[in-house]
């Protein structure tokens, strides 16, 4: 080759060299055919924290956990990489001093021209925040499911105490007490029991809103049309939903989102004087959107602006806020007056964290 023709790939093969030993956010070294480190960048240094002098020479099983070399993982990822050609792995390396790390690894079989085995290349990332933040998430998310199962259990706990004990038991009251009224002709008794019958019809509403039997946890749409069918019509409200959602979410998700909505018609039948309700529920950014809307009174804007929370209301409100924050969500609400109402809240699916507006 002519000189002239040669002075490029130099060039070229010096500035790939000093690129490769001037990358700090990665590893990335060359092993000889044995596994023993014969070039070391800054990256390697930093994120092992052994020097060049230190390392050159030696096995790069030292990078492993004793588990690991136990196992003969070091040797059998060079065997796959010089068959397969590259091998990548994600796992625990051991740092300079013991410290433990997670890495994502890509270990590349380098061969000359004839195709023989001279050498590996190796590229080392640490991922150990990001595992962190990973497994911070999964156990929110863990609690977080825990939290609505307990909560759901002890509703229908409080819903068949109600139901069994303290319905049945004021049923028993009003039927002496209509026996009595009767062979007395009391009106003071009559109106006793009528308060009593007053009383029941409140608890078994209780009891529906805390166990509703629309509530299906492995079907989010099927529960609200079903909720919308059987109790919101019901209250004289023309009922429509909307939806282009088609994923199913957890459990924990389903529920979250039916209480958010379950708790926000309830406040439409009781505050907002509407005749129409619009539920939607839309795919976005990775999750759920959601939307209550009603043709009511709308809400007096309060001092700083925003929907002025009526007295008697203030609790749903916080309960819907609530549910969505601890979903890693967030909760809007949007009024004026003789605009109606609009909540909208945002729940996040899995694999995907919060988004804030």
């Amino acid at each position: 080759m002519l000189p002239s023709e040669s002075a490029p790939d130099h060039r070229n093969a010096v500035l790939f060299e000093l690129f490769v030993h001037s990358v700090v956010d990665y590893a990335i070294y060359m092993l000889d055919v044995d596994g023993k480190v014969i070039t070391w960048n800054q990256g390697a240094e930093r994120i092992k924290g052994y020097s060049e002098e230190e390392i050159l020479g030696r096995h790069f099983s030292v990078f492993y956990t004793e588990e690991d070399i136990a196992d003969g993982r070091p040797t059998a990822e060079l065997l796959i990489a010089a068959e397969m050609g590259s091998h990548e792995d994600e796992g625990w390396r051991v740092r300079r001093g013991g410290e433990r790390f997670w890495v994502n690894t890509v270990l590349t079989a380098l061969r000359d021209p004839m195709g023989t085995l001279i050498g590996f290349g190796k590229v080392t990332r640490d991922l150990t925040e990001r595992r962190k933040v990973q497994e911070e998430r999964s156990g929110r998310q863990q609690a977080f499911a825990h939290l609505v199962r307990a909560q759901e259990t002890e509703r229908r706990r409080i819903a068949w105490d109600v139901h069994d004990d303290s319905i049945q038991s004021m049923i028993a009251v009003s039927m002496r007490l209509q026996m009595l009224a009767a062979q007395r002709r009391d009106s003071a008794l009559m109106q006793l029991d009528e308060a009593i019958q007053s009383a029941i019809r409140r608890l078994r509403i209780l009891v529906a809103q805390l166990r509703p039997p629309a509530l299906n946890d492995e079907d989010l749409v099927g529960s609200i049309r079903d909720y919308l069918d059987e109790v919101v019509r019901g209250w004289g409200l023309d009922c429509t939903l909307r939806h282009d959602f088609t994923g199913r979410p957890p459990p924990e998700l389903v529920v979250t989102v039916f209480r958010i909505v379950q708790e926000a018609l309830v406040n439409v039948r009781k505050h907002a004087n509407a005749t129409a309700v619009e539920v939607s529920l839309t795919g976005q950014d990775g999750g759920l959107l959601v939307r209550v809307a009603d043709n009511g009174d709308g809400m007096k804007p309060g001092a700083d602006g925003s929907p002025e929370v009526l007295s008697g209301e203030h609790i749903g409100m916080a309960s819907m806020r609530e549910r969505a924050e601890a979903a890693q969500g967030w909760f809007r609400v949007s009024s004026g007056p003789g605009e109606g109402t609009c909540v909208v809240c945002w729940i996040p699916l899995a694999g995907s964290g919060p988004v804030r507006r």
